[in-house]
């Protein structure tokens, strides 16, 4: 974008700004407007830079508690992902699904690591306080049950426990089979944290090591985001999900020229189905797209009926850098 749609995106972004704060700013609505600003006055650099796998965009963790079911599933056209919880053989019970905003805060951290260092072994760190800074959380925030320290602790056990399986259909010589693929994220780890005082420096580092295929499965095409904007919608499960979305097609578009469109109902088989009415998920989905365009200035949409179109105008959420070769700018 040049100087003056940088500036009409700004416009649009303030506008929208004002649409979400009747009433004067609530403490979420300040803490957005700040993030926004940072991010149209200061263009994204490769430490704002944040990965997440495509098929954890086109098929979506749950976004409450599935509850106490053998399994979970999610499809989108011919992609299913299918979820089973891990086992706690010290409380001889389930560890539960995965679910909500912190895991999606997790695996875009884990994506992002894995991609900059090119290693399934990942260091968490001596101190949970100093983790979870690094997904924007804080461990002031809450105490007990609810307090960010314990529910950040519960949501790794349970997405490092649990067992996902993709499956797809596969098209080939006008023969159709299937194709499977059944991974953990992490194969072995060692967390030495204190959920009690997360400020406490462990003798020993926290660490991680992820499981080969999930490795490889989002070494395959991590799809850029801006970790800016992850921590000003990090509240709402349905925000990041619709974000990351929106960060794909945009490249989609992008690179093909062609608009991008789903309608309302491809969006809640994959974005929402836990929405029992489509017009529950459809009024909770453009709530959370006015707070998208407050943090996402190469966002341009359609105004097609029936559910959202992604504009080829639109930028990733991460523009390409370029540099000067014989005086024309070259993409990097």
């Amino acid at each position: 974008m040049d100087d003056q749609e940088d500036h009409d995106a700004k416009d649009r972004a303030l506008a929208v700004a004002e649409q979400i704060r009747p009433g004067g700013l609530t403490a979420p609505q300040r803490k957005l407007l700040e993030f926004s600003a940072k991010i149209f006055d200061d263009p994204a650099t490769a430490k704002d830079t944040a990965y997440m796998p495509r098929e954890l965009i086109q098929v979506t963790l749950p976004h409450k508690n599935p509850g106490d079911v053998p399994a979970w599933q999610r499809t989108n056209g011919n992609l299913t992902l299918a979820i089973q919880p891990g086992w706690n053989t010290t409380k001889f019970a389930s560890y539960g699904y995965p679910y909500g905003s912190i895991p999606r805060l997790i695996l875009f951290w884990v994506t992002t690591e894995a991609i900059r260092k090119n290693t399934r072994r990942l260091e968490l760190g001596n101190s949970l306080s100093a983790f979870m800074a690094e997904l924007g959380l804080s461990a002031y925030t809450g105490r007990g049950k609810r307090g960010d320290a314990k529910r950040l602790r519960d949501q790794m056990e349970r997405l490092f426990r649990a067992r996902m399986s993709f499956q797809g259909s596969l098209y080939r010589d006008g023969q159709q089979g299937d194709a499977r693929l059944d991974m953990q994220i992490t194969d072995r780890s060692e967390l030495w944290w204190s959920i009690k005082d997360p400020n406490q420096t462990a003798l020993w580092g926290s660490w991680i090591e992820l499981g080969e295929r999930f490795f490889d499965a989002i070494s395959a095409f991590p799809v850029p985001a801006d970790m800016r904007a992850l921590r000003a919608l990090k509240r709402s499960p349905l925000a990041l999900d619709l974000y990351a979305w929106l960060s794909y097609e945009a490249w989609r578009t992008h690179k093909s020229g062609k608009a991008r469109f789903e309608t309302w109902t491809q969006l809640h088989a994959h974005l929402g189905a836990e929405y029992k009415h489509q017009h529950h998920f459809r009024a909770h989905t453009k709530a959370a797209l006015r707070k998208i365009k407050t943090v996402y200035p190469g966002l341009k949409l359609g105004d097609r009926q029936g559910g959202i179109q992604v504009l080829p105008e639109s930028w990733p959420a991460i523009r390409p850098r370029s540099r000067t070769i014989n005086g024309a700018a070259k993409p990097l």
